[in-house]
């Protein structure tokens, strides 16, 4: 089904500003996953595929629209593609496999917010580069300033996304269980590093594609990451007498 330009901005305004209307909500209650994980939320499902089935949709989404379209499709389009796949691949067939505590469960009412939340964000930028683009990307967009600070920062953002994963991964290691204070990297400055890259990494990706599709996707990454990485923040201080004061949540020497 075919939707024209000015239908898609209307739905992509109100998606993004439920972006913003929803943060302030995020800041004020505590999403129960990861090491905030209750059972008040519902019945819960295995971690390792609850990240699966979480994932999978953003990709089966934005691909089928990405190639099913007409909208032109350049070198640096593919690029974006390809990046914007990269990080999923990582997603769903790494980091679930990697990480410790085989017994950890996420709320299924996470799983399928999670899911709506992929669909759409796999509909409007694979519905954008499929159907819609209308921004030339030719060749010499590679040399674009724009292209080149977001290469960058993607990268830079991925890689401080999965080292500092790593680092959380590594205090495990042994057979140890329980939680442990990280230190090295960025752990240096903030609490969640492995957050800090990933919202880097997206502004990055929106940077290079230079689109309000993209924006939309760095937005609400903001949007869902400062609230859960303060939650780390104060569960940290919460649990550990000692934990450096001189850290900040999320984005060094500012929150």
């Amino acid at each position: 089904m075919i939707i024209s330009s000015e239908t898609y901005f209307i739905l992509l305004y109100i998606w993004m500003g439920i972006a913003v209307v929803t943060m302030p909500f995020l800041l004020k209650i505590t999403v129960p996953y990861g090491r905030h994980t209750t059972n008040t939320w519902g019945p819960l499902l295995n971690n390792r595929l609850s990240w699966v089935l979480m994932e999978v949709p953003v990709v089966i989404v934005f691909s089928w629209l990405f190639f099913s379209g007409d909208a032109e499709k350049t070198l640096p389009v593919y690029i974006f593609y390809s990046l914007f796949m990269l990080h999923y691949f990582h997603r769903i067939f790494i980091f679930p496999f990697i990480i410790k505590g085989k017994n950890k469960k996420t709320p299924l009412v996470i799983i399928l917010f999670a899911t709506v939340f992929n669909l759409l964000n796999g509909f409007f930028n694979g519905y954008w580069f499929g159907y819609l683009n209308d921004f030339h990307y030719g060749i010499s967009w590679l040399t674009d300033w724009r292209f080149i600070l977001g290469v960058v920062l993607f990268f830079a953002g991925m890689y401080i996304n999965i080292t500092s994963d790593q680092t959380l991964i590594n205090l495990r290691k042994g057979g140890k269980t329980g939680y442990y204070i990280p230190y090295g990297g960025m752990f240096k400055y903030v609490s969640s590093p492995n957050l800090f890259g990933e919202i880097i990494e997206w502004l990055g990706w929106a940077m290079m594609s230079w689109c309000l599709p993209s924006f939309s996707f760095a937005l609400w990454t903001i949007a869902n990451l400062i609230p859960r990485a303060r939650d780390h923040h104060r569960w940290y201080h919460r649990k550990f007498k000692d934990y450096p004061k001189e850290r900040k949540a999320v984005i060094p020497f500012l929150i």
